[in-house]
């Protein structure tokens, strides 16, 4: 298995939510939970072990991510967001997204990325977060355009150490079309020392929930 260096997230290594898509598709489960144990290695030959509903990957002896199959995480949006509301959002968070952008060649929602997904979340009321994404149909580009919005409700935005993805715990209900119009709305769930957890959905024009998931983010040590 090698993760291709398109697919980064903090320099060096890959988008965490892509990797936890991968480690899901090794699964061949609707629903999963996936922890990253190492930062992922870019265009670096890993290992697969595949268990009873598990699966890991491994570069050498250092395991990268983990994951089960799992029921659907409890992740429904606390409104309804429009297309147009998650547009205007982005449009209107785009600045102060980045900034303070800790990655910013991510592939997701850097914005120094004119080959990426440009997802770039802004503030509605609520502490509720949305962004708007032209889909990509690939199960690991799913997990991935979860991933990145979770952060946005819980991130420091330039204020404090950056935090990186360590558990991702996702549910495809359907795949969206190649180029479909999507909301990535995200919230906070609760903030515990280092640990930050928020929850992300992508959601269609008519309202309905195609893909959700639960995030665990770890603030990184002040050196």
């Amino acid at each position: 298995m090698v993760i291709s260096g398109r697919w980064n997230g903090p320099p060096g290594s890959a988008n965490g939510g892509y990797t936890c898509g991968v480690v899901a598709g090794l699964l061949g489960a609707p629903s999963a939970e996936v922890s990253l144990r190492a930062p992922p290695p870019l265009d670096t030959e890993l290992a697969v072990e595949r268990g009873d509903g598990s699966a890991r990957l491994l570069d050498g002896s250092t395991l990268v991510a983990e994951g089960r199959a799992a029921p659907p995480p409890q992740a429904d949006p606390p409104r309804t967001v429009s297309l147009e509301e998650a547009e205007a959002a982005s449009r209107a968070g785009l600045e102060r997204w980045a900034a303070n952008h800790p990655f910013p060649t991510c592939v997701v929602c850097g914005p120094d990325r004119e080959d990426g997904f440009g997802v770039f979340p802004g503030e509605l009321e609520g502490s509720l977060y949305a962004a708007r994404w032209r889909g990509q149909a690939a199960p690991e580009q799913v997990w991935a355009a979860l991933d990145c919005p979770s952060s946005a409700p819980i991130a420091h935005f330039g204020e404090g150490p950056p935090i990186v993805l360590a558990r991702l715990h996702a549910a495809i209900d359907r795949l969206p079309l190649d180029g479909e119009e999507l909301a990535a709305v995200s919230w906070p769930i609760g903030i515990d020392g280092r640990k930050r957890e928020a929850a992300s959905a992508l959601v269609t024009g008519d309202g309905a929930v195609i893909a959700r998931a639960r995030a665990l983010w770890i603030e990184l040590r002040e050196v």
